[in-house]
């Protein structure tokens, strides 16, 4: 195994291939690129507090602090008194498995292929460009996923998870109080059946479809307020609990969502020839309006 103990800004560049990458970070930001080269290179531009130790135990390449483990990156945060920062950013294989995990630090993930497991506590997550299977876990830090097409799950407690030009076959997303947007591009159409599956406690669930959607659609909240922009559907309920329920299209995908106190949007993704200024990355708000 080779290691570093790393206390200032320094690049490194294992020669080894490099099939999985861990990170562990306090406050900061944590970069993480996918590449056509077999080996990793990584760069710490900014850092503060005990040192990050780098090392590579065959093909695994680990960036972190010797007392931050993975099992317990979520439980961080009520671990204010450890003043530490650092800056990461790390070029990888876009075939090798990632796992992040961050504490008060923005994590971005792009261009993997490979299964990404991204953890967090406090700091923002966003997901580009992922066709492997995606994890991500998140306390109150927001959750962006944007041209992911491998299967997503995401669970947040307070943050939001907003989900962009979405082509995967599957995601399923959890909140407690968090808003949940999911928009799907029209591009997955052609590919496997989409399985939308949202739950929420108080969080506020907007699900933009495209025109002509195809799906067996269920949603219900128990005391929020549900909209549907779809003839097909039927709206039901008038007092306690609001369902809308119904097929688009020949049924191939799955949408169920569920709140009980957020409200439930359905909207239609204008076709390409209706779309006269929201661009194609536009997505919907939580309240049906277009971001």
């Amino acid at each position: 195994m080779t290691e570093w103990s790393v206390t200032e800004p320094t690049k490194l560049a294992p020669a080894d291939p490099v099939t999985r990458l861990r990170i562990r970070v306090v406050n900061g930001t944590v970069n993480v690129v996918g590449t056509e080269e077999s080996s990793a290179r990584v760069e710490i531009s900014e850092i503060d507090g005990p040192p990050l130790v780098v090392s590579q135990d065959g093909s695994t390449l680990t960036v972190g602090y010797e007392d931050l483990q993975w099992k317990s990156v979520l439980k961080w945060f009520d671990r204010k008194e450890y003043r530490r920062r650092a800056v990461v950013s790390v070029a990888v294989p876009a075939g090798a498995d990632v796992e992040v995990g961050v504490v008060g630090a923005e994590a971005v993930v792009s261009g993997v292929r490979g299964r990404t497991e991204v953890r967090g506590v406090s700091g923002d997550t966003t997901l580009l460009g992922l066709s492997g299977p995606v994890r991500a876990e998140s306390v109150s830090g927001n959750l962006e996923a944007q041209s992911v097409t491998g299967a997503l799950r995401a669970n947040s407690v307070t943050g939001d998870v907003t989900v962009i030009e979405g082509a995967g076959g599957s995601v399923r997303a959890e909140t407690v109080s968090g808003d949940m947007v999911v928009d799907l591009d029209p591009a997955g159409l052609d590919g496997p059946p989409a399985d939308i599956r949202l739950t929420s406690v108080s969080g506020e669930v907007a699900i933009r479809l495209p025109h002509p959607a195809d799906a067996r659609v269920e949603a219900s909240t128990t005391s929020g307020s549900v909209s549907n922009a779809f003839e097909d559907l039927r709206v039901g309920g008038q007092w306690g609990t609001k369902t809308v329920t119904g097929t688009l299209g020949s049924g191939r995908g799955t949408l169920k969502a569920t709140t009980v106190s957020g409200s439930i949007a359905l909207l239609r993704r204008p076709e390409a020839d209706e779309d006269t200024g929201a661009g194609p990355s536009s997505a919907p708000s939580a309240t049906g309006k277009v971001l």
